[in-house]
């Protein structure tokens, strides 16, 4: 049987009883049945809160696994003249940094004008005394890779502008970007023959932020490289 609300006449026309301030008041404080537009809305907007968690969550879990999946303790790299066979056309004797793709590394002389590595092994992968350093391609920020820049010798991050000398140092400032630390650098070990191993399960974090024209920092070669 269908209700008869107040007021309103019933299927054979004849008017029910007329409504009162009680009876006005009693319907607007009733529940509404079904699904309001505010109770929509807000599970509209948790439901795209919640897709855009498991997004960001499912792309850090991916990133993170590929960062280290497939790579082992260590990776031999090879002497600097196999290192500039694999990447031909770059200036790897004045400083330019190359990746080694099977360390998820950039490989780069310290002093160019000592002219190759030296013997040797560093754990804290400073590198100074064997004229060689590996950084890890992670950006400290996010994870993000930066690529070195052709017209300055400087890392550019792509993601958030990080910016980071051919050494790996981070440049202080708003204006190259937010990380907190400068590239993170993995043990080596120069062999007598010449051969680099890159010690990828030792890995010290990279020093803090160094501000431009300081000690410590390479200068950029242009002012806005690759800009």
């Amino acid at each position: 049987m269908r209700d008869i609300i107040p007021g309103r006449p019933d299927r054979q026309g004849t008017p029910s009883a007329p409504l009162t301030v009680p009876a006005l008041r009693a319907l607007r404080e009733q529940q509404v049945e079904g699904m309001t537009r505010r109770t929509l809305l807000r599970a509209a907007i948790g439901t795209g809160i919640g897709l855009w968690l498991v997004e960001v969550l499912g792309g850090t879990i991916g990133f993170a696994w590929s960062a280290v999946a497939n790579v082992g303790p260590t990776v031999a790299v090879g002497t600097l003249a196999d290192l500039e066979a694999a990447n031909p056309g770059l200036p790897l004797r004045d400083g330019f940094p190359a990746y080694v793709a099977a360390a998820r590394a950039f490989v780069v002389l310290v002093d160019p004008s000592r002219g190759g590595w030296t013997a040797g092994t560093d754990p804290t992968g400073e590198g100074t005394d064997l004229n060689v350093r590996a950084l890890s391609q992670r950006c400290p920020h996010l994870g993000c890779r930066p690529n070195p820049c052709i017209e300055d010798y400087w890392f550019h991050c792509p993601c958030h502008q990080s910016r980071y000398d051919r050494l790996g140092v981070k440049a202080a400032g708003e204006l190259y970007g937010p990380a907190p630390r400068g590239m993170d650098r993995y043990a080596i070990e120069v062999d007598a023959g010449g051969v680099l191993t890159v010690v990828t399960s030792k890995i010290t974090l990279g020093p803090l932020p160094v501000a431009l024209g300081q000690p410590g920092l390479i200068p950029p070669r242009t002012e806005r490289g690759c800009a």
